[in-house]
């Protein structure tokens, strides 16, 4: 029996140890010099050098954001409905309202076209997802946003090192957030990172994060324990040095894919933009399910399907919305394993596998 193909698999190896155990013998385990270095390392390589707060997940990072930027009660925030509901969930956790918009059918991401249609007297900003990897469109987004007076932030917790027309995802809005979840094309154990455009929402994430106080005991405002710890930022550290690395394996185990798969609709790429592929995401028009099924069972291939219940049908939100995109990516999508330990042999194998699931099917 071949051996199983994971959708996912962290790469952790030595140095990540290392750097735990330096921490484990300094005592020094809780938020500290490692995250600073963190912090400023991650400003550097990934985002151009602006400004990057760290915090205890990607939630945490865009709730806590949100906040920083002055979203709340009253507020609404234009998000999608095709993506991970943590999204909605950070602009329903201010207090404000999150209003679902439907994505284009290319790349998964907010359709302007219906973000404007969305905008209403009482929105606040808007906030697209990077997702799978790919840049949303955000000069078509920061035109509307500037005409209707709107904020304007970034769900980036796919994207790392994605950029379109030569700027990087993270540097476009009033905030981004990116995560560090085991699974993402780089973790810290568990955590999220936080950049921004302004002192201001920088000073205020410090706030948030940290029980509202910057000086012990002075606590300035209601805040959170949302810090990250030094021995997450230990691995961090690390994976930064391997980011760039991963992500070229990625894009050429993706150029793979695309060469070779037939009988379903590859993943496209925007002018000008460069995706990272966090997911490589393929639409099947057909029996789906039926092909998830036999890849794991048959041939010994994990897979992802994101996102099959979009966010304004969850009874957490319940909306009775028209979002003819979303409703169509979220029956027909399906993620295939595009991991840096890929093999040649363990593409050949996807490849051979859903060519001949989806033939048969057709």
């Amino acid at each position: 029996m071949p051996n199983f193909i994971p959708a996912a698999r962290p790469l952790i190896g030595d140095d990540e140890r290392r750097a735990v155990d330096a921490v484990l013998v300094s005592g020094q385990l809780a938020q500290g010099n490692e995250v600073k270095l963190f912090e400023e390392e991650f400003s550097q390589v990934l985002v151009d050098g602006r400004s990057a707060v760290a915090v205890n997940s990607g939630t945490s990072g865009l709730h806590l954001g949100l906040l920083a930027a002055g979203i709340g009660p009253g507020d609404e925030v234009i998000v999608p409905s095709f993506t991970f509901a943590a999204t909605a969930n950070s602009v329903a956790l201010t207090g404000a309202t999150p209003i679902f918009a439907d994505i284009e059918p290319d790349h998964y991401c907010l359709d302007p076209d219906s973000v404007e249609a969305a905008i209403s007297s009482r929105t606040a900003g808007i906030l697209p997802v990077h997702l799978y990897g790919h840049p949303a469109n955000m000069p078509s987004l920061q035109r509307i946003a500037t005409a209707n007076g709107l904020k304007l932030f970034e769900d980036a917790a796919q994207a790392h090192g994605a950029s379109l027309n030569g700027e990087r995802v993270g540097s476009f809005g009033d905030f981004a957030m990116f995560s560090l979840y085991p699974t993402k094309n780089m973790t810290s154990g568990e955590g999220g990172m936080v950049t921004m455009n302004s002192p201001e929402i920088e000073r205020r994430m410090r706030l948030l994060r940290n029980q509202g106080m910057e000086r012990q005991y002075e606590n300035e405002l209601v805040g959170f324990n949302a810090r990250m710890t030094n021995i997450h930022a230990a691995i961090g550290r690390v994976q930064l040095t391997k980011i760039w690395g991963w992500t070229e394996q990625r894009r050429q185990n993706a150029a793979f894919l695309s060469e070779h798969l037939t009988n379903v609709v590859i993943p496209k790429t925007a002018p000008g933009a460069e995706p990272v592929y966090h997911q490589y995401t393929i639409r099947v028009l057909e029996d789906r399910d039926r092909i998830v099924a036999a890849l794991r069972d048959e041939h010994h291939i994990g897979t992802g399907v994101y996102y099959p219940i979009p966010n304004h049908r969850l009874p957490s939100f319940q909306q009775a919305l028209d979002l003819p995109e979303t409703e169509a990516a979220s029956q027909q999508v399906l993620s295939l394993p595009v991991h840096p330990s890929l093999t040649s042999n363990d593409l050949e194998r996807i490849v051979s596998a859903v060519n001949k699931l989806t033939k048969a099917g057709s």
